[in-house]
C-alpha cells in the first residue's frame, strides 16, 4: 500500500519545498518504500515558479535538490493524501477551514514530531535577510521528518 504524504505553507517557495525534499531524503536514506511526498501552497500567489533561491541554496549545500513546481492545495488532496503538514498553527487553522467534511488525510503540524514544544513552529523564513531562516527552517525538517518516519512508516 502506497502513502501519500503533502507538506504545506503559505506560499510553497520556502517551508514545505524544503520539508518535501528532506522528507524524501530521510525516507530514501532509511529506505522506506512506496511513500509519495509532495508539497503545496496554501495560497495562490506563486503557482507555477520555482521554490525560493535561497530555499534551492540551502538544500543544495547539503547535497540535495527540488524540482517543485509551485502548486495550491486542492480538495481532492485532503482525500488523495494520507498524511498533510502544516508548518505552523496559521497553516493548521487554514488546512482545518479548508478540509472537506469526512476527508481522509490526517492533519498534522510538522514540529509536533521531535521537535521541542518551544521550537514547534517552523517559522517562515521568507521576509528574513540572509539565508539564516532557510537553514534553521531545514535544520527542524530534518529533524521532525526522520521522527515522523520512525513513528508511524517504519514497521
Amino acid at each position: 500500500m502506497v502513502q501519500k504524504i503533502l507538506m504545506i505553507c503559505l506560499g510553497n517557495i520556502c517551508r514545505s519545498p524544503i520539508a518535501e525534499v528532506v522528507m524524501v531524503d530521510t525516507l530514501q536514506k532509511a529506505k522506506v518504500q512506496n511513500v509519495v511526498v509532495d508539497s503545496a501552497a496554501i495560497g495562490s500567489w506563486h503557482v507555477g515558479n520555482r521554490a525560493d533561491p535561497r530555499a534551492l541554496s540551502t538544500l543544495k549545500q547539503h547535497g540535495l535538490e527540488s524540482k517543485h513546481i509551485v502548486r495550491q492545495i486542492t480538495k481532492k488532496d485532503f482525500n488523495d493524501f494520507d498524511y498533510i503538514f502544516g508548518m505552523d498553527e496559521n497553516n493548521m487553522s487554514e488546512l482545518r477551514r479548508l478540509a472537506p467534511p469526512n476527508s481522509k488525510a490526517e492533519l498534522l503540524m510538522l514540529g509536533d514530531f521531535g521537535l521541542e514544544k518551544s521550537n514547534r513552529i517552523i517559522e517562515d523564513p521568507y521576509y528574513q535577510s540572509g539565508a539564516a531562516g532557510f537553514e534553521t527552517a531545514y535544520q527542524q525538517c530534518v529533524v521532525a521528518c526522520e521522527a515522523f518516519m520512525k513513528e508511524r512508516l517504519q514497521k
